[in-house]
């Protein structure tokens, strides 16, 4: 299997050197670094290439690297059914970059370029409808970027007095913040629920 792609690997290389950067194959999957500039007319070779045939896009997604020059990693998966192969494309991205819809050639781009616009705020160039699809209208900030903080910034509630759902600042009393990680097997004073019936079989 690994022989094969790695075949894949080669002929993509050599058929598209102006979109690939460099591929490898690793635990028996297919990964190749592209170049964002020219991202949809490499998918199209990909889908309609006789030796490729990725007609069916599983997924769309990014991953957040906030520390590096081009923070984002968009991440496409393919599938080609005709040739029982996988493969991943990835491309880097600096957070002001944009990176063109690949929608003309894969309908289905729609709602995964929209989701990673919601969740990343990378923007797909060309997409006709690019707005949130999962979180809520007014939302601030992009949940999966790593910068974002784990309580958001506000909280909705309905309130009783005024009848109707109302967004507030999200406020954390000090106390909250407290954690205590450690375990009674580290030396805790604390006893959990059922411990206290272990230690009376034991006697």
């Amino acid at each position: 299997m690994s022989e094969a792609l790695n075949e894949l690997g080669q002929h993509i290389e050599m058929k598209r050197p102006d979109c690939v950067l460099s591929y490898d194959v690793t635990g028996g999957e297919l990964t190749v670094n592209v170049a964002p500039s020219n991202i949809s007319g490499l998918v199209e070779f990909l889908k309609t290439d006789s030796a490729c045939k990725f007609s069916s896009l599983v997924d769309i997604t990014a991953v957040d690297y906030p520390g590096r020059d081009k923070r984002f990693d968009v991440v496409y998966h393919f599938l080609s059914m005709y040739q029982n192969h996988r493969i991943r494309l990835r491309l880097k991205i600096r957070e002001d970059e944009m990176v063109h819809s690949i929608m003309d050639v894969h309908p289905s781009a729609n709602w995964f370029e929209r989701e990673v616009f919601d969740m990343f705020g990378i923007i797909f160039k060309g997409h006709p409808d690019l707005r949130r699809i999962l979180t809520d209208y007014g939302f601030r900030g992009y949940p999966l970027r790593k910068d974002f903080p784990t309580t958001g910034y506000t909280e909705v509630r309905y309130d009783e007095v005024q009848k109707r759902v109302v967004y507030e600042p999200v406020s954390l009393v000090q106390e909250y913040r407290q954690f205590d990680f450690m375990s009674p097997w580290e030396g805790a004073e604390y006893i959990l629920p059922g411990d206290d019936k272990a230690k009376e079989d034991a006697k």
